[in-house]
């Protein structure tokens, strides 16, 4: 009977112990999600401000470049191993690279030199409206919630773009951003088809190559009609920034938060980078958030997060 008790009595102990655990783990999910949002908004900032210092196109080339060195000592041993099955789902991995990493880079990095880091934020934390989108396209069943949530975003983007008016007067960066945009839903879209046998480090690698070897014809007549850029601090640190810890850091942190938490609470952190980078643009760029921004990031968020629920 003693030992029933002593039993029964450890078995809160223990109870508590596990969920103490989990609980632990689930806030150090969150902390590595909101470490690559604030990571992922930072390389807006960056982007912003190198704009008028380093070419696009060049700063997307080396901004993979960069990446790929700093991912290979990782992935360079899975992707060797696997090489057959690269070989065998070249198409897939080369359509991904391109919206992915080319494009999406490429036009993020062309916007910043019209539209500011707020802007360019708040207009890409729309792209979850076009995944919806893709979604249903694909046969999903949105429902009246997720399709006023797409409304209500589609709306905050406009009335951001317009300057507080409902309008088509879009700037030049803007309507980069928006091209942006489709490109990274595009490329979400097709995650949803990356063959599971495929390793994540070793298509991450693969599609860094296909996507600077992509780049690389632009890249030579970005310099020979526009001429190289200084190699400064100004804009080596930039690079870096988004080189190393935008496409290698953020990766890894964000890869490890959903492994941890789950994609659907990994992405609720993900809606604040909006505020993330209108935070960082006043702070490093002295851009200022009004009213009408306010009011749009809020429209923007309130219905992205209503087109996540199910």
């Amino acid at each position: 009977m003693d030992r029933a008790r002593t039993a029964a009595s450890a078995e809160p102990s223990s109870s508590g112990t596990g969920t103490g655990q989990k609980g632990a783990a689930a806030g150090i999910g969150v902390l590595l999600a909101l470490l690559a949002t604030v990571v992922w908004s930072g390389s807006f900032v960056a982007t912003r401000g190198m704009a008028e210092t380093v070419p696009p196109v060049q700063a997307v080339f080396w901004r993979w470049i960069i990446a790929l060195l700093a991912v290979a000592p990782f992935a360079a041993r899975q992707a060797w191993r696997q090489r057959a099955l690269i070989r065998r789902h070249l198409g897939f991995t080369a359509l991904a690279s391109l919206f992915g990493v080319t494009l999406y880079n490429t036009l993020v990095h062309q916007a910043g030199l019209t539209t500011s880091a707020s802007n360019m934020g708040m207009i890409m934390a729309a792209s979850p409206v076009i995944m919806a989108l893709y979604a249903r396209l694909g046969g999903e069943r949105l429902g009246p919630r997720r399709t006023f949530g797409m409304l209500l975003a589609a709306f905050g983007v406009l009335l951001l773009v317009g300057d507080g008016s409902i309008g088509f007067a879009f700037g030049a960066g803007d309507l980069w951003m928006f091209g942006a945009a489709l490109c990274f839903a595009t490329y979400s879209a097709l995650l949803k088809r990356k063959p599971a046998e495929l390793g994540g480090l070793a298509f991450l690698l693969t599609t860094f190559v296909l996507g600077a070897l992509m780049l690389a014809p632009a890249y030579a007549v970005s310099v020979a009609v526009q001429g190289g850029f200084e190699v400064t601090a100004g804009t080596v640190g930039p690079l870096l920034y988004v080189g190393v810890f935008s496409s290698a850091v953020a990766f890894f942190a964000w890869n490890r938060a959903v492994s941890v938490i789950g994609a659907a609470r990994a992405g609720i952190v993900y809606y604040l980078q909006p505020v993330c980078v209108a935070g960082l643009g006043f702070l490093l760029l002295g851009e200022r958030t009004g009213p009408v921004q306010l009011l749009c990031m809020a429209l923007i968020l309130g219905g992205v997060a209503l087109g996540a629920r199910r």
